[in-house]
């Protein structure tokens, strides 16, 4: 399968080696692929050690995809795929996205949208003949490929999407991932509840004060 990882952050750094090495051809698309060479050094290192991931605007990454993957953060992600929705219309976009500002991460910061909407809902109306599947947003980007990290993989990652067939595509590539346990929450709708989980992870980890995302969330 080809499949375009769009965003150049954490989530990317983690699942283009693992479906690389799962046999699918990756594509990483991003804004200007010249500065995310220059001024993202995490990236340039996994390019090093990956020479055949293909670096890539948005367009001509999701191009040729039969699969997208939104990595990109979400405060900026609907703006920066809206633009692809004609490109995007029948492909799967499976949302991993979160409605959060990781790049000044504050626990008394709210979730947006949260409860009477969503990212994964708000990314299907900015891409009607897109078929959007949410999945990964409660999981920190390093146990995404790799879930026996956690309780040797004892645990559950959901879908959310209106579309069956793209849901079963997306939980065919968890399970290859190595996930056992892929439970179907139903439409796009249900991305409400896993986006408000995000909720708990912060200040659960204000408390204990650990790492999110390699950023230190302290109260």
């Amino acid at each position: 399968m080809k499949i375009a990882v769009l965003g150049t952050g954490g989530v990317c750094l983690a699942l283009a080696p693992a479906f690389l090495a799962l046999g699918h051809e990756v594509a990483v698309g991003t804004r200007v692929p010249g500065t995310t060479l220059a001024r993202n050094p995490a990236y340039a290192q996994l390019a090093s050690r990956c020479p055949e991931l293909d670096l890539r605007t948005f367009a001509e990454a999701a191009a040729g995809a039969d699969l997208v993957v939104n990595a990109i953060d979400g405060p900026s992600c609907v703006a920066a795929l809206t633009p692809l929705a004609g490109l995007l219309a029948g492909r799967v976009v499976m949302d991993v996205s979160s409605p959060y500002d990781w790049s000044d991460p504050d626990p008394e910061a709210v979730l947006d949208p949260v409860n009477t909407d969503s990212l994964g809902e708000q990314l299907q109306r900015a891409l009607p003949q897109a078929r959007v599947v949410k999945t990964f947003n409660t999981l920190v980007a390093d146990v995404m490929p790799d879930p026996a990290a956690v309780g040797n993989g004892d645990h559950t990652v959901f879908v959310s999407g209106d579309d069956t067939a793209a849901k079963e595509v997306v939980t065919d590539l968890l399970k290859a991932l190595g996930w056992q346990d892929v439970l179907d929450l139903g439409g796009i709708r249900t991305a409400r509840a896993t986006e408000m989980m995000l909720r708990m992870f912060i200040d659960t980890s204000a408390a204990l004060g650990t790492y999110v995302f390699g950023f230190k969330i302290v109260r």
